[in-house]
C-alpha cells in the first residue's frame, strides 16, 4: 500500500525567529555605542601620573610632599616622617616620646592624614643600615605590636606572620631577613613572613653580604652552622667558629683557634701555611703570614707569595695591591696591569670599568683592557640606563660604557630642556638648540625625574620647571649640601641620610 501524500498549510510568519533577530540588532546596536564612548573616554583621558612621597620640613614642623611640589599633608608632627616606599601613602610617624623612660606611640597614616592599622599598639618600619651607616627600610613589611607581642603586617594591613614574637630586628646589612626573638632564642622571616628558620638559636649571622648566600648559625650549644636561604642546612652546627668569608664551594671554619678551609663535603683543604684566609676567589685563598698577603691555589701551592701590605682580588685574576703607598693592580703572574698611581682602585662589575682615584679627588676611568679613557670627577654612574656623567675641565659630558661620548639628548631622552653653557654662564635649550633660559646663572642642574632644575645666581640657588619656568627666584645659600635638587619650591635637605626637603 503505498504513503499517502502530506500537503502542508499555507506557511505562517515564525514570530519567535524574528522577534530574536530584532534583539540581536538592538544588542549590536547598544554595544556599537558603549565601544564608541569606551573609546572616546579612553582617548580624552590622561594617563594617571604616578605620585612619589617625600618627608617635608617646615617651621619646625614635619609633613609631606608630592612629586608636583604640592603639600599632601601639612606640616603639623614633631617628628619626622618615615616613607618607606615613596610610591606609597603610607607615612609613618612617632610622637609623645618621654626620653626619660623610653616610651612612644607610632601611627601610620594615608595622603588623607587618616590613621592606618588602628588595630595594633605601635606600627613601626623594619630600619636597616648599609656598611657605610646609611639607613634604609624594608619596603613591603611593617612590623606591629599587640598586647606586648610583635608581628609583620604589609602595607596593606595584612597580618604576614604571626603577632607571638617579643621583638623583630632586620640583620644588619642584608635585605629580606627579619630576625624574630621568643623566650630568648632567634629565628628567621622573610620579607614575605615566610618562616626560614625557627626560634631555635641563640644567634644567626650573615654569610656573604646577600640574603641569596644564606646564613651562619649559631645554636644554643655555641656551635655553628649554616643553612642556604630556604633554611636547609648546608652545614651542620659541629664547628667552634665560622667566618664571614663566602663562597659556594668552600668554607673558612675554626678548630682549636687555627683556620682552615673545607669543601661542601667537610673535607680538609687548606690547613696550614697560613695564619689567617681573608678572600676566597675562584682559584684559590688570599691568605696572610706573618702581617703579609699573599695568594695560593686549592692545593695550597703558592701563587703570590707573602710580601704585599694589600692584596685584594677586585676582578677575577685582577689583584689591587700597594707600591709605596699608592693602589695599582697586577695578575696572579704579579705582572702590572694598572700602574701604583692611585689612591685607591675599584671595579665595577656592572659597568665592566675600573674606577681609580686620584690625590687631587678627581678619578680616572680604566676600561678592561686596562687603558685610560677619562679623568674627570665622575658625578654619576647610572647602571640601570647605562651611562656616566663626568665633569671634564669644568664641562659634563656623558658617556656609555664603552667610552663612546654621548648627546645629553640621548641620556635624557624625556628632557624637553637641557643645561647649556656659553661664555661662563649656564642657560637652557630645548631640542632645537633654541635659548628656553636666557645664559645668566652661574651654575644649573639637569632636570630631575620630577620635571624640576636647580639654577644658581649671586651664590644663592633656585628652581625651574621643566618648561623654563621660574618655580622659585634663586634665593637659597646651598653651601652645605652634597647634592642639589627641588621638588617645586622645596629643596633637598643638608643631611642626605634623612631625605627630606625644606625651604630653609
Amino acid at each position: 500500500m503505498s504513503k499517502g501524500k502530506r500537503y502542508n498549510e499555507e506557511e505562517k510568519l515564525n514570530v519567535k525567529k524574528v522577534f530574536a533577530v530584532i534583539i540581536a540588532i538592538i544588542v549590536l546596536v547598544m554595544v556599537g555605542f558603549m565601544l564608541k564612548n569606551i573609546l572616546s573616554k579612553a582617548k580624552n583621558t590622561k594617563p594617571v601620573e604616578a605620585v612619589n612621597y617625600y618627608a617635608l620640613y617646615q617651621d619646625a614642623k614635619w609633613g609631606i610632599i608630592g612629586t608636583n611640589g604640592e603639600t599632601v599633608i601639612n606640616p603639623m608632627y614633631q617628628e619626622i616622617p618615615i616613607v618607606i616606599d615613596k610610591s606609597k601613602d603610607v607615612f609613618l610617624f612617632t610622637y609623645d616620646i618621654n626620653e626619660e623612660d623610653g616610651t612612644y606611640k607610632t601611627k601610620a597614616v594615608n595622603k588623607n592624614n587618616e590613621q592606618l592599622f588602628t588595630n595594633y599598639n605601635k606600627v613601626e618600619a623594619l630600619e636597616n643600615y648599609d656598611s657605610a651607616e646609611n639607613v634604609w627600610y624594608e619596603k613591603n613589611v611593617l612590623k606591629v605590636e599587640k598586647d606586648g607581642k610583635w608581628g609583620l603586617i604589609d602595607t596593606n594591613g595584612k597580618e604576614i606572620s604571626e603577632i607571638i614574637y617579643d621583638n623583630i630586628k632586620t640583620l644588619k646589612g642584608i635585605q629580606n631577613s627579619i630576625i624574630v626573638e621568643k623566650e630568648g632564642k632567634y629565628g628567621l622571616l622573610n620579607c614575605n613572613g615566610v618562616k626560614i628558620l625557627d626560634t631555635n638559636y641563640s644567634e644567626i649571622l650573615n654569610f656573604g653580604d646577600d640574603y641569596i648566600n644564606g646564613y651562619i648559625t649559631k645554636n644554643q650549644d655555641g656551635k655553628f652552622g649554616i643553612v642556604n636561604v630556604s633554611g636547609e642546612q648546608v652545614l651542620e652546627n659541629n664547628y667552634e667558629e665560622i667566618y664571614n668569608i663566602y663562597s659556594d664551594k668552600y668554607f673558612v671554619i675554626g678548630e682549636n683557634g687555627n683556620q682552615q678551609l673545607i669543601n661542601k663535603d667537610k673535607e680538609k683543604v687548606l690547613t696550614e701555611n697560613f695564619d689567617e684566609i681573608k678572600q676566597i676567589t675562584s682559584t684559590g685563598v688570599i691568605y696572610v703570614k706573618d702581617g703579609k698577603y699573599g695568594f695560593m691555589d686549592f692545593e695550597g701551592n703558592i701563587i703570590i707569595e707573602a710580601s704585599y701590605d694589600v692584596l685584594n682580588e677586585i676582578n677575577t685574576g685582577i689583584f689591587l695591591t700597594q707600591k709605596d703607598g699608592k693602589a695599582g693592580l697586577i695578575d696572579k703572574d704579579k705582572n702590572e696591569k694598572v700602574a701604583f698611581n692611585f689612591k685607591n682602585i675599584y671595579y665595577n662589575q656592572k659597568a665592566g670599568i675600573y674606577i681609580a682615584e686620584n690625590e687631587d679627588l678627581t678619578q680616572t676611568l680604566i676600561d678592561s683592557n686596562f687603558q685610560t679613557k677619562v679623568v674627570g670627577i665622575l658625578s654619576e654612574l647610572n647602571t640601570d640606563k647605562g651611562y656616566m656623567k663626568i665633569k671634564v675641565d669644568d664641562s659634563y659630558k656623558y658617556y656609555n660604557f664603552r667610552f663612546e661620548e654621548k648627546n645629553i639628548k640621548d641620556i635624557y631622552v624625556n628632557n624637553k630642556i637641557f643645561v647649556s653653557k656659553k661664555d661662563g654662564k649656564y642657560g637652557f635649550i630645548d631640542t632645537k638648540e633654541n635659548v628656553v633660559v636666557d645664559y645668566i646663572y652661574e651654575d644649573a642642574t639637569e632636570l630631575n625625574e620630577y620635571g624640576f632644575a636647580a639654577i644658581k645666581k649671586d651664590g644663592l640657588w633656585g628652581a625651574i620647571d621643566k618648561e623654563g619656568n621660574i618655580v622659585i627666584d634663586p634665593k637659597y645659600n646651598l653651601d652645605e649640601n652634597l647634592k642639589i635638587d627641588f621638588i617645586g619650591k622645596w629643596h633637598l635637605g643638608v643631611d642626605l641620610n634623612m631625605n627630606y626637603y625644606c625651604d630653609k
